[in-house]
């Protein structure tokens, strides 16, 4: 039988694909297909569809392979990929086909696809923007490995009890991942710990530096695809799973060594086990850092294997590999490759170094300075006793040409060591060896320079740049939205898919009625879908017809969800106060996990859970406030809300969101900016213009200044408004906390004084307030003129070309990276 259900990419075989998921279900489970469970049916079409991405994938890396292709290995702790299923579907141009075959079979491809646990191999924007980015290499047909680690259980599962997050293991692997292959050929040994002997070579002389006493485990790789747009690229996430070196074999009793065994088998599974481990405390940081170290060594061990098997001259290698390293967390990789140059290969320490300078670059993606990664010298040494000895090493050489720069200046020594205080600082270190450094929005990368990172800019200013973030389209447009997607493809052909920026030939639409209201009609049906979703999951009833506002992210104080949150309290006593005002009705939509140990976090989402208790349940308000809390939020139910929401909550004190990458994908689906100064805000108001958002509160650099010079005390400002200070009283009055006074004590402190903060008010929440409220009230105004919201609504899409990851790529490509495009052909093999 001829498996291949694509003939042609363009001719998809629906015949053919009805039988191989026909023999799937009876190959894989013993069943018919009329017998088969929704889950089995899933898994039957996930490998009739790896058939068609298999072809490919061989073909493209065969035609690597004869192009002697340089490539970027990704280097990324988190890969927040999300479903596979659709994505593939929707790159593979076989959505409609397959969708057409399984409802002949008597299936729903949407019901299908809901059988697909989220790969959440990541917790935030950081991850997502690595998924992102893999998804624009492939279908830009750039030669790119991501890598990164296998989790057993990805971002945990988030359940709401009782208002309180509780957070549950997430065993996205319970029912096996379709689409990945284990690559046991490619298996390395990570070692940990032991002490380093030094000898000469009695031949050479050279010196030697020989690790004993370690503990190791075996790294087994396993490829998952990455399927480009329509082009028959397929690139590929390698993620490393952890085995024991020695099987745990019975014949462990005989010899007495039982202890050793196990610890062997619980090293190897602690080490994936868990996506962020809690490291506030010791085995925490321990357990982080092994987990870093893992991946890396085992990559870069693979890295250089396969440039050896095509390539003679390790010296060489900065020509064919690139290691970007997505934030601090894969710095090690510039240690571990100078430990692999000079240990294995033989270089000499200035050769190693030359290599690893030329293949090295740094992301960095955050300004908040408690972010950028430290670990205490007698963990890092203790576990990475070579290692360590090699960061001593870049540290001291680097010292010496700081001092010879600036001679006398000791505090330069301080802030720009890597050894420091008892602690490395990873941040100095990728820094110091990479070749580019860049930040991910045009005033993060500022703010870097002129102030978290201002020494190295000033040493090394040509390493500096900036690549604003983007996002794929083919997820969060093409996939998310359908109903959008297809309405755009009609207007204006689809080549916007690949070329975002064709979403500008929207723009004479702006004026044309009937567009408009097709427009908001589509909004419409897709806020009918979410509010379906969250009357079936929070059995909450909403109205599509009211203004869905919303702000769905990573829980962090700085994003200040406790803003938004203050900010309804203050409307519903202004609705209760003035029953007889005008008010559009509201629908406050949050999604948001917190990690697990940080309690004030956590305290937020009780908050806007009991907030949601007592305004939804008040029937004097006649349903003009409705609170939402969406639990478990992920990329799978993200891309539901975006294409409903009306409003963007982009609301982080300006100056600490490096980029932000919702704010990007709430645009692209026609909602419009409530927010910031702040991270990518400042390039969204410079694509759809001022009048086109609503922007309030500081600016960076007012943040800055207080930051810098003091002036600010939000006790002023808490007696001075009184409408304020009636809303952060019920924090502690018990309004909503059935009577508890106590329950929210931590965050009225956290906004008044110094008892649980360094500074009270951190993040200026009191001080923006009036300036949040007024843009709020801004927001009503404008939804209530239908016309002028619609204009506004269609503009944002319109203006969004820029924001695609595919511009971003091609900026790394041409900028820091210097790679070919490959061409794939089918017959490639």
């Amino acid at each position: 039988m001829n498996n291949n259900i694509l003939k042609e990419r363009q001719e998809f075989d629906k015949e053919e694909f009805k039988v191989m998921v026909k023999e799937n279900v009876k190959t894989l489970y013993r069943k018919t297909v009329e017998e088969a469970s929704k889950q089995q049916i899933f898994q039957a079409v996930c490998y009739a569809v790896k058939e068609a991405i298999i072809d490919d994938w061989l073909a493209t890396q065969a035609a690597y392979k004869k192009a002697g292709a340089k490539t970027v290995y990704y280097m990324s702790m988190e890969f927040l990929m999300g479903r596979a299923l659709g994505n593939n579907l929707i790159n593979l141009t076989m959505y409609n086909g397959v969708k057409e075959a399984l409802d002949e079979l008597g299936f729903d491809l949407n019901v299908i696809e809901d059988q697909e646990p989220d790969a959440a191999l990541g917790n935030g924007g950081l991850g997502r923007l690595a998924a992102c980015f893999l998804d624009s290499l492939a279908t830009l047909n750039y030669p790119a490995y991501g890598c990164g680690i296998r989790y057993r259980y990805g971002m945990f599962k988030q359940k709401i009890e009782n208002g309180y997050q509780v957070e549950t293991p997430d065993n996205w692997l319970k029912d096996g991942n379709p689409f990945e292959i284990r690559r046991d050929e490619y298996a390395k040994e990570v070692r940990f710990g032991g002490t380093v002997r030094f000898e000469r070579d009695a031949e050479t002389g050279a010196d030697k530096f020989v690790q004993e006493d370690f503990e190791s485990v075996l790294a087994i790789p396993y490829d998952m695809p990455i399927v480009g747009y329509n082009n028959h690229v397929v690139n590929t996430l390698r993620i490393w799973d952890a085995k024991a070196i020695t099987d745990f074999q019975l014949a462990s009793f005989d010899r007495g060594d039982y202890h050793k065994a196990v610890e062997q088998e619980n090293l190897a599974r602690t080490i994936v086990e868990v996506l962020y481990p809690n490291d506030n405390h010791y085995a925490g940081k321990e357990l982080r850092l092994k987990q870093q170290y893992f991946f890396i060594s085992a990559s870069l061990q693979e890295i250089i294997a396969k440039y050896k098997r095509e390539n003679e001259d390790i010296k060489k290698l900065h020509e064919k590999v690139i290691i970007q390293m997505n934030d601090t967390h894969p710095t090690v990789a510039v240690p571990e490759l100078m430990h692999l140059l000079i240990d294995q290969e033989g270089l000499t320490w200035e050769e190693a170094w030359d290599v690893t300078t030329k293949t090295c670059a740094y992301t960095n993606h955050t300004i908040m300075a408690e972010a950028l990664e430290k670990w205490p010298i007698d963990l890092f040494s203790r576990l990475l006793p070579r290692i360590y000895q090699i960061v001593q090493e870049i540290d001291r050489r680097f010292l010496k040409e700081v001092r010879a720069k600036y001679p006398g200046n000791e505090e330069k020594v301080k802030k720009m060591s890597i050894l420091w205080d008892g602690q490395v600082r990873m941040a100095n270190m990728a820094i110091i060896a990479g070749f580019s450094v860049n930040g991910v929005a045009r005033l993060h990368t500022e703010i870097l320079k002129k102030e978290q990172l201002r020494d190295f800019y000033e040493m090394m200013p040509e390493k500096f740049n900036n690549k604003t973030n983007g996002i794929t389209q083919r997820r969060f447009l093409a996939h998310g939205n359908a109903l959008l997607s297809e309405w755009i493809t009609d207007r204006i052909g689809d080549g916007w898919k690949t070329d975002l920026a064709q979403l500008a030939n929207l723009k004479p639409l702006v004026n044309d009625e009937q567009a408009r209201r097709d427009f908001m009609q589509i909004k419409y049906q897709n806020k009918i879908r979410l509010a379906k979703y969250i009357k079936e999951h929070n059995g909450i009833d909403i109205d599509p017809r009211s203004i869905f506002d919303v702000q769905v992210k990573r829980l962090h104080e700085y994003k200040r969800q406790l803003l938004n949150i203050l900010h309804v309290m203050y409307l519903y006593n202004q609705i209760k106060e003035h029953p007889e005002m005008s008010f559009y009705p509201r629908t406050f939509i949050f999604g948001a996990k917190a990690a697990a140990g940080y309690l004030r976090a956590k305290e937020t989402i009780k908050l806007i859970n009991s907030v949601a208790d007592v305004v939804n349940n008040d029937r004097s308000i006649n349903g003009k406030l409705k609170v939402v809390f969406i639990e478990d939020y992920r990329v799978s139910n993200a891309e539901m809300i975006f294409a409903a929401a009306d409003v963007s909550e982009q609301i982080s004190t300006a100056s600490k969101e490096a980029s932000g990458t919702g704010n990007m994908k709430f645009m692209l689906n026609g909602a419009l900016t409530l927010g910031t100064m702040d991270g990518a805000n400042v390039e969204i108001v410079e694509e759809v213009g001022i009048e086109n958002t609503f922007i309030f509160g500081l600016s960076s650099e007012e943040v800055i200044n207080y930051e810098n010079h003091g002036g600010y005390d939000p006790i002023d400002i808490y007696f001075n408004d009184w409408e304020l200070k009636r809303v952060i009283d019920q924090l502690m009055d018990g309004t909503y906390a059935h009577g508890d006074h106590n329950m929210y004590k931590n965050l009225y402190n956290s906004l008044l004084n110094t008892q649980c903060t360094d500074r009270a008010d951190t993040y200026f929440i009191l001080k923006d307030f009036r300036s949040y409220a007024d843009a709020q009230k801004r927001v009503e105004e404008a939804y209530r003129d239908s016309q002028r919201w619609s204009k506004m609504a269609l503009l944002n899409t319109a203006c969004c070309g820029k924001f695609t990851s595919d511009r971003t790529i091609e900026e790394y490509v041409k900028d820091i990276w210097k790679l070919e495009k490959v061409t794939v052909t089918p017959e490639t093999f």
